[in-house]
């Protein structure tokens, strides 16, 4: 199998330490390949670029009769490129929620775990520019903020993944990938759940296909630039916080949240409620509708959570519900 040619070797050795990753063969890359087009490009571009400093895993979501061949498939490459792998097994098939959001549940919990017994330093997706642009269009259809418009991040931490996640290729784009993978020779899974009508992402991606106006790789920037919004408006509400919330007990003091920019402000109230609710940090149009009551000097309640006006803003458990006698 020929390798990645030089200079793409490079940009991806220059993506990667980008991100901080600095793999060894005691603290390798571990790799999420699905057996698709691009992390299968991710594949090959680690194996050569990394000799000995990586290893794989392939998550069966058991929602597809053809998923066991297809990690199967992903295994024998891995041997042939003598990269360690393995098959991660569970079921997305039931629960609460979306398929999608269930399978991604499942697959990061196995990730998280095989991060942990194989030592891993990082754990690398294979998200790209195409689907940077997707979810930036997906998100503003939605109306989402700044943090949803930011779309894909470089670098993320996970709940249940005991390293950092990162995506060395969100400045590559689909075909990129796919020509790396067709140079190979190798022919990659064939998802049908990618051609979904059922699933928002689908519609989208054909959007951005019959849409010439709709260029991937200025939406990818866009949703970069506001990645970097993101980031400095978190370092401000970070030091509002030390600044502005004060604890008595299991009260939390926000002190005179008139002065703030209402985004400071709808940041600082998530963050009061889910410190005293002992939950992440809220969002959502219910948290909206607190904050038009606080702003209004109406009292409100939020995941148990008691939010009273006045010059300062005071955030208490609420108090039990009585119950009938």
């Amino acid at each position: 199998m020929p390798p990645p040619d030089d200079q793409r070797l490079t940009r991806f050795r220059a993506d990667l330490a980008t991100l901080g990753a600095a793999p060894t063969p005691a603290t390798p890359l571990g790799l999420a390949v699905s057996g698709g087009p691009d992390s299968l490009a991710l594949l090959i571009l680690a194996a050569a670029a990394l000799p000995g400093a990586i290893a794989a895993a392939t998550v069966d979501h058991g929602l597809r009769a053809g998923a066991p061949a297809e990690a199967r498939a992903v295994a024998d490459l891995c041997a042939l490129l003598g990269v360690p792998h393995r098959i991660l097994a569970g079921n997305a098939g039931g629960g609460r929620g979306s398929v999608q959001d269930r399978a991604r549940a499942l697959r990061y919990r196995l990730l998280g775990t095989w991060a942990a017994e194989a030592s891993l330093g990082w754990l690398a997706t294979a998200h790209h520019r195409d689907d940077q642009a997707e979810t930036f269009l997906m998100r503003a259809a939605r109306g989402s903020g700044v943090a949803g418009l930011a779309g894909v991040r470089g670098e993320v931490r996970l709940i249940g993944v005991p390293v950092p996640v990162i995506r060395p290729l969100l400045g590559w784009g689909r075909a990129d990938l796919g020509a790396i993978v067709a140079e190979a020779g190798i022919t990659p899974a064939d998802d049908p759940s990618n051609r979904d009508p059922a699933h928002d992402r689908t519609a989208f991606r054909a959007l951005l296909g019959r849409t010439p106006l709709l260029d991937a790789g200025r939406l990818a920037a866009a949703a970069a630039h506001l990645g970097e919004a993101e980031a400095a408006i978190a370092w401000a509400v970070a030091r509002l916080r030390a600044e502005r919330l004060t604890v008595v007990g299991d009260t939390l003091c926000l002190h005179d949240p008139a002065a703030l920019p209402r985004e400071f402000r709808r940041r600082l109230v998530a963050t009061a409620i889910g410190e005293v609710a002992g939950v992440s940090p809220l969002r959502g149009d219910a948290l909206d509708r607190l904050l038009r009551l606080l702003d209004a000097g109406r009292a409100g309640t939020l995941a148990g959570v008691v939010a009273r006006p006045g010059r300062d803003w005071i955030f208490r458990p609420a108090p039990p519900r009585r119950g009938l006698r």
